[in-house]
């Protein structure tokens, strides 16, 4: 994941499950494939975990470009890496109280160190560590157990390997680059492919690194996700590309912003397919690794109306955290975990299963919906009554909190709905719930 360097690129949910798949497209998802889908973008909070040896330095996982490392003392730090106080269950307990139904971690960054047991390569977990414990194996694994999905983060670029293609970003790590030969990188990242998905239960795999090789390279992407789906069919395919979806691929992510917004530089070619969304973003506001430097947590009321947003754009959100070296969460991260999960048991039925509400985003907040209910979010508004573009019939309307009923006035011809609040709205969020006949 980029973090600081810009881009050198420039009903609940059947419905969205048979559109996803009408694309103009030669690849054809499978039944188990489409309902992973259909589970996925119901699912709509995930934790991302961006975790390597890199975290040794604390200073995110872009150390080795952005300080211009050489690569073979870079790799002379793994011999150091004893993440002691590691728990996979503990983590994933974590994320599952936080209310989140998914998680992903980094299999391997751009450095190419695979945080997995993989006999393509001794730059890895079990080889080049005191460790010697398959991180990926033990999440995998606890994941199972708690009974949230599994989902890997894989870097198709590589800052140390030789047979890598040398483009845009890593060219002062000390490589010779004589022995280019995308033939040769290929075939590793395909023998690293069938190990994640036949050594682990994984439900998706989500590629970062596209981006760094020009316009003309071809990546051989249509056959790479042949290889994979042929390997696992069900398993789910995203792209960072920044690009609208490839044939191949089962859902679109949006980096740093919701879909349709370019707030962060990263978006301007990534039209919105048919595909589900997801939306990746930072717990602190700078890094994706860990860094000692970076204590600036988004607050958990800021991440709650981003999730609340992502779903009224029919987003998923995955927020991020970087684990310290030694293998523990940042106090600040498990903070922001308990307050979001403590407010997920409380409003989950207007997150979970729903997607984009009838109005778009307002100045006071935006909708969600599920079937007949709509659920206005109201984050910012001081007045007691709300007045809303509708048109329908309305069965009854609530105040989400305690099903409280509310005072409300259709109005046909001007094709509106008032509503009498009672009191200004407070708090992180002011739910009213609207049911349709």
């Amino acid at each position: 994941m980029k973090k600081v360097l810009k881009r050198l690129v420039v009903s609940c949910f059947a419905v969205v499950a048979c559109t996803s798949t009408l694309q103009a497209q030669n690849y054809q998802p499978t039944e188990k494939n489409l309902e992973n889908r259909a589970n996925f973008e119901k699912e709509r909070l995930g934790i991302f975990l961006h975790w390597g040896f890199y975290s040794m330095f604390g200073r995110g996982e872009w150390v080795l470009e952005q300080q211009s490392l050489n690569k073979d003392e870079y790799a002379c730090a793994a011999a150091g890496f004893y993440p002691s106080k590691f728990s996979a269950s503990e983590w994933v307990k974590a994320f599952k109280d936080a209310g989140a139904k998914y998680m992903c971690i980094t299999s391997r960054h751009h450095d190419g160190f695979s945080m997995f047991d993989s006999k393509a390569t001794d730059f890895d977990i079990m080889d080049a560590t005191p460790f010697k414990r398959d991180i990926i194996g033990e999440l995998s694994k606890a994941c199972d157990e708690e009974g949230i999905a599994f989902h890997l983060y894989y870097s198709l670029l590589d800052w140390t390997r030789e047979d890598y293609p040398v483009c845009n970003t890593g060219k002062n790590t000390g490589r010779k680059g004589d022995q280019q030969n995308y033939d040769s990188y290929f075939n590793f990242m395909k023998a690293q492919m069938k190990e994640l998905l036949t050594q682990y239960n994984t439900r998706a795999l989500w590629f970062d690194g596209f981006w760094d090789q020009s316009k003309e390279f071809d990546w051989r992407m249509d056959e790479f996700y042949k290889y994979i789906h042929g390997i696992k069919p069900e398993c789910l395919i995203g792209n960072n590309h920044h690009l609208a979806p490839i044939d191949g691929e089962d859902f679109q992510m949006f980096e740093r912003d919701l879909p349709g917004e370019n707030t962060a530089g990263f978006s301007a070619g990534a039209t919105i397919g048919k595909l589900p969304l997801e939306m990746c973003q930072t717990m602190p506001t700078g890094t994706w690794g860990y860094s000692v430097n970076d204590m600036s947590f988004r607050s958990v009321e800021e991440l709650i109306r981003l999730l609340v947003k992502a779903v009224s754009k029919n987003s998923n959100l995955l927020i991020n955290i970087g684990p310290r070296a030694d293998g523990t969460l940042p106090d600040l991260a498990l903070d922001r975990l308990k307050g979001m999960g403590e407010w997920m048991r409380k409003y989950g039925d207007t997150i979970y299963g729903n997607g984009a509400g009838s109005l778009p985003e307002q100045s006071w907040g935006v909708s969600t919906s599920c079937g007949n209910t709509e659920y206005l979010h109201l984050f910012t508004y001081d007045n007691t009554t709300l007045e809303i573009p509708f048109t329908g019939k309305v069965k009854k309307v609530n105040l989400f909190d305690g099903h409280q009923p509310l005072k409300y006035k259709l109005n046909k011809k001007a094709k509106t709905l008032t509503i009498e609040l009672g009191q200004v709205p407070s708090g992180i969020d002011t739910i009213i719930e609207i049911v349709r006949p």
